[in-house]
C-alpha cells in the first residue's frame, strides 16, 4: 500500500512495510511514538517540493476544492502508476474519486489510514529527510497566510485601517481649524473689527490679515487676487473710520503667524480629502457612489473595518451612529431614531422633512448591499450601485411630485392611490321649513307680489273701517273686553319676535298669519257693531272660541 502525504513544503509518497499492523487501529499509534519506530511502518519513496509559495497555493487550493492539480498529476503518473496493483491511503475521500476516475488508481480512505496519517504527521521531521524543521514550519506559515488571504479574497490594497486614521483626522483638524480661526477673528478684532463682518469666509480672512498687517496699510495693499472689487473698496472704506485699538507690531507678528498656521492646516486638509477621496475609491467604491466619501468613511470608522460594516443588516447601518438615542427611546418607551450618520447622506439631504425616514431606510438598504460587494466580491466595478442609486432618485421624485400633486389637485393617477373616504347618501333634514300654518298653493314670490299692491288701498279702508265702528261700541265694550285684547296683543309680540329669527320661509308664514289675525279682528268689530249694545257674557265666549279655531 502506497501513502499520499501533503505538507507545506510539497508531496511525500510513503510505502507502507507492515499492512498486518493497520488493521490494529487502537494500537497504531503506539508504532509511532518514535521516529525509529516509524521507520519501521512506513519508509519514504518521493517527495515532490514545491519551487515557492504560489505553486504551493495552486496545489492546496485545487486540494481545498477537490480538484487534481498539475503538480499531484504528474506525480501520481511518474510514481503510482508503475504500481497500479497496489492501494493509494489518501486523507480526502472527495480528491480520492477524482483520482479514481482520472488516473484509473484504487484508493482507500478508512479510519486507519486517517490514524496513519496522524502517525506520520507526528513524525515527520523524521520520516522526510532533507527537510529541516525550521524550514517546514517558515513554509507552513506561509502557505496558511496565502491560503487565508484567497479564500477572503483579501488584496493588500485594500487595507481599510487607513480610511479610518484619515476620516478621524480630518474630523480633529476641522475642530482645530474652527478653534484657530475663532482665535485669530477675536484677536485681530480688537484692531480692525469691521473686517470680519465684511469677510465671511475665514480662508479669505487669514489671507487678508497676512496681507495687510497693521490696519493703516489698507489704503496701499492691493487685494484684488483675495477679494472681490466690491468687498476690497468696502474694506478700505472701513480702514478709514475704523473703532479699533491701536496694536504694537509684535502683536501683529504673532497675528500673521496664527493665519500662516491656519492656511497651511487649511492646505492639507485639503490633501487630506483628496487623499481619502482616492482610497475610498479603491476600497469601497459602491459604497462611495451610494452615499458619499465622508459619509462612507465614517460608516467604516464607526464599524471599525469595511468588513465589520459588511456584517450588519441595513436596518443597523440606519441607525448607526444614533445609539444613544435609541437606547434613550428605548428606555422610555418612546419612538426610535428613523437615521444616523446616513442623515449627511446628499440623497437623505435634499428629501423633505416627511419623507426622510422613508428615503433613509430605503437608502440603507441599498448601501447594505454595496458594502457588502465592495468587502467580498471579486471585482470592483460601481454599475450596481449606480443602478441603485438611479431608482432611489426616482423613488425620491415620485415621493416629491406626489405631494405637490396633492396640494395642486391635478393629475389623474393620484386617484388609484389616495385613501378612500364613504361619503353618506342620507340627507340631513331640514327643521326652518317647519310650520303650523297650512301654506297655501300659490308660491312665495306671487304671495310677496299681491301683498305689495293691496298694501295701500288696506291701510286706506282699515282707516275708514276702524273710524266708523269705533264710534259706536265705545260706549258698550266693557272694561273685561279691553283686557282680553291688551293680553292678546302682549301674547303676539313676543310671537313676532320669535318669528323675526326664523329661515325666509318662516317670516312668509308670520305675515300670512298676522293678516289673518287682522281681518278676524275687522270681523269681530262688524259684528259688535250690529248686536245690540248688551250682549251676555256667553255670546261673546262663543265667538272667542270660533276666532282661535279659525286661528288654529
Amino acid at each position: 500500500m502506497l501513502v499520499l502525504f501533503e505538507t507545506a513544503a510539497g508531496y511525500a509518497i510513503f510505502k507502507v512495510l507492515d499492512e498486518q499492523k493497520l488493521q490494529q487501529v487502537d494500537s497504531l499509534w503506539k508504532e509511532f511514538e518514535t521516529p525509529e519506530k516509524a521507520n519501521k511502518v512506513v519508509k519514504l519513496k518521493h517527495f515532490e517540493k514545491f519551487q515557492d509559495t504560489t505553486e504551493a497555493l495552486a496545489a492546496i487550493t485545487a486540494m481545498v476544492e477537490g480538484k487534481l492539480g498539475k503538480s499531484l498529476k504528474k506525480i501520481l503518473k511518474k510514481v503510482v502508476a508503475k504500481e497500479a496493483h497496489e492501494q493509494l491511503a489518501i486523507t480526502d475521500a472527495k480528491l480520492g474519486g477524482v483520482i479514481k476516475d482520472k488516473m484509473n488508481l484504487s484508493c482507500v480512505h478508512s479510519p486507519a489510514v486517517a490514524e496513519l496519517m496522524r502517525g506520520i504527521r507526528n513524525q515527520m521531521e523524521g520520516l522526510i529527510t532533507g527537510l529541516p524543521a525550521r524550514e517546514i514550519s517558515a513554509m507552513s506559515l506561509g502557505l496558511a497566510h496565502s491560503l487565508s488571504r484567497y479564500k477572503l479574497k483579501f488584496s493588500p490594497d485594500k487595507v481599510d485601517t487607513m480610511i479610518v486614521q484619515a476620516i478621524s483626522l480630518l474630523d480633529d483638524l476641522d475642530k482645530e481649524l474652527n478653534n484657530y480661526i475663532m482665535r485669530c477673528r477675536e484677536w485681530y478684532g480688537w484692531h480692525f473689527p469691521e473686517l470680519g463682518k465684511i469677510i465671511t469666509d475665514n480662508l479669505a480672512y487669514c489671507n487678508s490679515v497676512r496681507k495687510i498687517g497693521d490696519r493703516t496699510n489698507v489704503s496701499s495693499t492691493d487685494l484684488s487676487d483675495i477679494l472681490p472689487e466690491e468687498i476690497e473698496a468696502e474694506v478700505k472704506l472701513a480702514a478709514e473710520i475704523s473703532m479699533g485699538t491701536e496694536v504694537s507690531e509684535e502683536d501683529i507678528a504673532n497675528i500673521m503667524h496664527l493665519c500662516d498656521q491656519v492656511i497651511e492646516i487649511s492646505d492639507y486638509r485639503l490633501q487630506l480629502y483628496d487623499y481619502l477621496k482616492n482610497r475610498m475609491m479603491a476600497i469601497a467604491p459602491n459604497l462611495t457612489v451610494m452615499v458619499g466619501e465622508l459619509v462612507g468613511a465614517r460608516l467604516i470608522s464607526h464599524a471599525g473595518s469595511l468588513l465589520n460594516l459588511a456584517k450588519h443588516p441595513a436596518s443597523t447601518v440606519q441607525i448607526l451612529g444614533a445609539e444613544k438615542a435609541l437606547f434613550r427611546a428605548l428606555k422610555t418607551r418612546r419612538d426610535t431614531p428613523k437615521y444616523g450618520l446616513i442623515y449627511h447622506a446628499s440623497l437623505v439631504g435634499q428629501t423633505t422633512a416627511k419623507n426622510k425616514g422613508k428615503i433613509s431606510r430605503m437608502l440603507a438598504a441599498k448601501t447594505a448591499l454595496a458594502i457588502r460587494y465592495d468587502a467580498l466580491g471579486e471585482d470592483s466595478s460601481v454599475e450596481m450601485a449606480v443602478e441603485n442609486r438611479a431608482k432611489l432618485e426616482a423613488r425620491l421624485r415620485y415621493l416629491e411630485e406626489k405631494g405637490i400633486r396633492r396640494i395642486s389637485g391635478s393629475g389623474k393617477a393620484l386617484a388609484k392611490t389616495d385613501k378612500y373616504q364613504h361619503k353618506s347618501d342620507v340627507k340631513i333634514y331640514d327643521p326652518s321649513g317647519d310650520s303650523t300654518i297650512p301654506s297655501k298653493k300659490r308660491k312665495i314670490e306671487e304671495v310677496e307680489e299681491g301683498d305689495e299692491e293691496e298694501k295701500p288701498i288696506e291701510t286706506k279702508a282699515k282707516k275708514v273701517k276702524r273710524e266708523t265702528p269705533q264710534e259706536a261700541p265705545a260706549e258698550t265694550e266693557t272694561p273685561k273686553k279691553k283686557k282680553k285684547k291688551q293680553k292678546r296683543k302682549a301674547e303676539e309680540e313676543p310671537k313676532e319676535e320669535e318669528e323675526e329669527t326664523a329661515v325666509s320661509t318662516a317670516e312668509v308664514t308670520s305675515e300670512k298669519k298676522k293678516k289673518k289675525e287682522k281681518r278676524a279682528a275687522e270681523e269681530e268689530l262688524k259684528e259688535e257693531a250690529e248686536e245690540p249694545a248688551e250682549e251676555t257674557p256667553e255670546k261673546k265666549k262663543k265667538k272667542k272660541k270660533k276666532v282661535k279655531d279659525e286661528d288654529e
